[in-house]
């Protein structure tokens, strides 16, 4: 990237002065294009966009911009120009994009890959493809397993639906799911560890609640060949009592940015959904999914770590925004626009706090969720990677990061701590040829 009316950056790198608070606030489902691969599945998704398709909504419909000056300010018309976002930036920025860097599109795996975490082994795969092994295991393990009509899911124990998950890209996570009526949510929990035990897919969600109906009446036929329960149609969501575990693929978790800044003694924050999704077992968790409550833990994390200069100590913060991957799923680009510029007020906020040299706030995405594709998926698109930097002479333009984890390299360093450590990610630093 390299807009003609950009200043010139003389930065190294994008973490000068190591030691400060650093926050991570991850927009989920905020893409800003799509990447090469992101017609596999869809062809329809090379046109995804999920920033410039909310904004050319919001002025068609509203007849004005939407109010994003904090993200305008971080450098987001630098690495997506737009007419409605601005293209300089007096703040000491360093802005670019970053590719997923794993398979897919998909939160878990976007957030784990964020920490740092090697997804190289992790596939895109239907449960169908793996049935043996999965009915064999689950037999070893004492249950009883049948095949739901001949289609390619599995009930355990008469009750415990074993499928693709139909709300994710085809292949991505498998669900056990359960009618609490029927068995306890540990007795579900038990049969969805058994699978995951030699899933390959980033994750296997247990899921209990208290449905409508028979769960086989609610079973549907999804993209790319999969076959699994509509969710939404079971009235989980609706009745109350929901219960979800989400088992990961298997991740050395002392390898990620949390765990690593906990043993260097930093105090680690996690918020929204990055708390349910992210290990570190001395965290302060703070799960929310209103935006409201989750930028409101944002910045009371931030502030617990205000101390006096010229120690104002080390933290990290990481925080999800939901609500806009939630806008959408929901193909509701209104409601997406409503929540980014919800979300822009608070980051403005945060940028007002981490003001000392070595703060860094750090705005990002986990893939993107076009809310006018005409699906309910995820997309696969390239992410903002803005830094705010309040030491730094000037404005710095990145290269295009390889993968998230670069995100979570730079964060380490930006900690003091070594990059190298993580399981994966290089930091990020300017182009050698960048003017």
């Amino acid at each position: 990237m390299n807009p003609s009316d950009a200043q010139a950056p003389e930065a190294p790198d994008a973490e000068a002065a190591p030691g400060g608070r650093v926050v991570i606030v991850v927009l989920d489902g905020f893409g800003i294009g799509a990447m090469p691969d992101a017609g596999a599945l869809r062809p329809g998704d090379v046109a995804a966009d999920t920033c410039g398709h909310v904004l050319d909504h919001a002025r068609a419909q509203a007849g004005r911009p939407l109010r994003l000056p904090a993200l305008g300010a971080l450098g987001l018309g630098l690495v997506h120009p737009h007419p409605d976002l601005a293209r300089r930036t007096s703040l000491p920025v360093a802005a670019g994009r970053a590719a997923l860097g794993y398979p897919g599109a998909d939160t878990f795996a976007g957030h784990q890959t964020l920490m740092g975490a090697d997804f190289s082994r992790v596939t895109v795969a239907r449960l169908g493809d793996h049935l043996d092994e999965v009915t064999r295991a689950l037999r070893e393990a004492g249950h009883r397993v049948e095949l739901l009509d001949g289609r390619p899911l599995l009930v355990v124990d008469g009750s415990v639906l074993v499928h693709d998950n139909l709300e994710a890209d085809p292949g991505i996570n498998w669900n056990a799911s359960g009618r609490l009526a029927d068995l306890t949510f540990d007795g579900i929990l038990a049969i969805a560890r058994t699978v995951r035990s030699l899933a390959p897919v980033a994750r296997v969600i247990a899921v209990g609640g208290h449905a409508d109906g028979p769960l086989d009446g609610f079973v549907r036929e999804g993209d790319g060949g999969t076959v699994g329960l509509d969710t939404p149609a079971t009235g989980f969501y609706r009745n109350g009592g929901l219960q979800v575990r989400h088992l990961g693929a298997s991740l050395d978790h002392t390898r990620q940015l949390p765990e690593l800044a906990a043993r260097a003694g930093i105090p680690v924050t996690l918020v929204g959904k990055a708390a349910d999704i992210l290990e570190c077992e001395s965290a302060v968790r703070r799960p929310a999914v209103a935006t409201a409550d989750v930028l409101a833990h944002t910045l009371e994390a931030v502030r617990a770590q205000e101390r006096p200069a010229p120690e104002p100590g080390r933290a990290l913060v990481v925080a999800n925004v939901q609500e806009s991957d939630l806008a959408g799923h929901q193909q509701d680009p209104a409601r997406y626009a409503g929540i980014l510029e919800q979300a822009d007020a608070g980051l403005g906020a945060l940028i007002e706090l981490l003001d000392r040299p070595g703060d860094r706030l750090v705005v990002t995405g986990d893939h993107g969720n076009d809310p006018t594709i005409g699906h309910a998926y995820h997309t696969r698109e390239y992410v903002p990677v803005l830094v705010h930097r309040p030491e730094a002479p000037v404005l710095e333009l990145l290269p295009d990061a390889d993968s998230l984890a670069d995100v979570g390299a730079t964060a380490a360093a930006s900690l003091g701590l070594d990059p190298a450590q993580l399981a994966n990610g290089t930091r990020l630093r300017r182009a050698p040829d960048a003017a």
